[in-house]
């Protein structure tokens, strides 16, 4: 960082922006330093800060930013607005909770919009808030995004689905990621097996912010833990792999590869132009509504229970459709 900024304007957004960045805080001769600035004009800095609205409080000697209370400053064009707009509305559409926090963003977008794009903008927001909210997971959203802000560790109460007994352990969260089949999850390191995993949101029960920290290694490989083209986290915690083979037709096959084009999988291509797709997922249940996508273009090789699932559909689709052709 240049040692002398251009103007206290430049110094105080500088400031600001230091301290969001820095979840264990920063000392005055830090901040002075960065700055190339003196102390007592840091002091003076900070105290115009707190005035003007900046939520920052002195704690031990550092200066620290209330990330809960803390309101960023944002500039976007129309398009950028519009594009988080259509942005949220697809993932409300698949979202299983509802989320206060997404109609609380839309609102403020609203605000910056033109009046033909506010009046549909409120119209969704009314729309929205007349579904029910789950302040049980809400709660656990709060406090897993504050953990993964200020990179501190959770602890970490959760029941998988089916299951009698619950689990405790400690966690660091190194990002939370959407899912297409609508769950949320927080990907990260599960101190208790000694691995990097994913938890699937919906399964926690009740958390608790720790006051340790941790640092995501420099060597962290993200991409492996992304959801992939079928909307499925892997890895997750406490839960074995299980492997899907999925046979697709000829003429899906460059979709199919265009789909899976940044996953991990095993494609094989048969003599007969059809493609086998091998899949290591937790749960073969959040696939079925992307392998009920591709209908009659697609196979289930294994696992032998998501075949019969299927299988069972099918029987009972032909069924319905059968029954209706009677009754013409």
């Amino acid at each position: 960082m240049s040692t002398q900024l251009i103007n206290r304007t430049e110094r105080l957004a500088t400031i600001e922006k230091m301290l969001f960045r820095a979840p264990s805080g920063m000392r005055v001769v830090d901040i002075a330093a960065a700055c190339g600035v003196d102390r007592r004009t840091v002091y003076r800095d900070l105290n115009l800060l707190n005035e003007i609205g900046l939520p920052i409080y002195q704690k031990d000697g550092r200066y620290f930013l209330n990330q809960e209370y803390y309101v960023a400053t944002v500039r976007l064009n129309v398009n950028e607005l519009v594009a988080l707009y259509i942005a949220s509305r697809g993932q409300a559409y698949v979202m299983e909770q509802e989320n206060p926090h997404l109609i609380s963003a839309l609102k403020k977008l609203s605000k910056t919009l033109p009046d033909s794009l506010v009046r549909h903008m409120r119209h969704v927001i009314e729309m929205m808030r007349s579904s029910p909210v789950d302040r049980g997971f809400v709660t656990v959203l709060e406090t897993v995004t504050r953990a993964w802000a200020e990179n501190r560790k959770l602890k970490i109460w959760y029941r998988k689905p089916g299951a009698t007994t619950g689990s405790v352990r400690e966690f660091a969260v190194y990002f939370i990621e959407p899912a297409a089949n609508g769950g949320l999850y927080a990907v990260g390191y599960d101190y208790l097996s000694q691995y990097v995993g994913a938890i699937r949101l919906q399964w926690i029960k009740r958390v608790q912010l720790l006051s340790g920290t941790y640092e995501i290694p420099s060597r962290f490989d993200r991409q492996r833990y992304l959801a992939g083209a079928w909307g499925v986290i892997h890895n997750s915690i406490d839960v074995q792999s299980i492997n899907v083979v999925l046979s697709f037709a000829p003429d899906v096959v460059p979709a199919v590869k265009e789909r899976l084009r940044e996953t991990v999988h095993a494609l094989k291509m048969l003599d007969n132009n059809r493609c086998l797709v091998s899949l290591q997922v937790s749960d073969w249940r959040e696939l079925l509504p992307w392998i009920r996508s591709w209908g009659t273009k697609v196979e289930v090789l294994e696992p032998k229970a998501l075949r019969d699932e299927i299988t069972a559909e099918a029987l009972k689709l032909a069924a319905v459709y059968g029954s209706s052709r009677m009754l013409s």
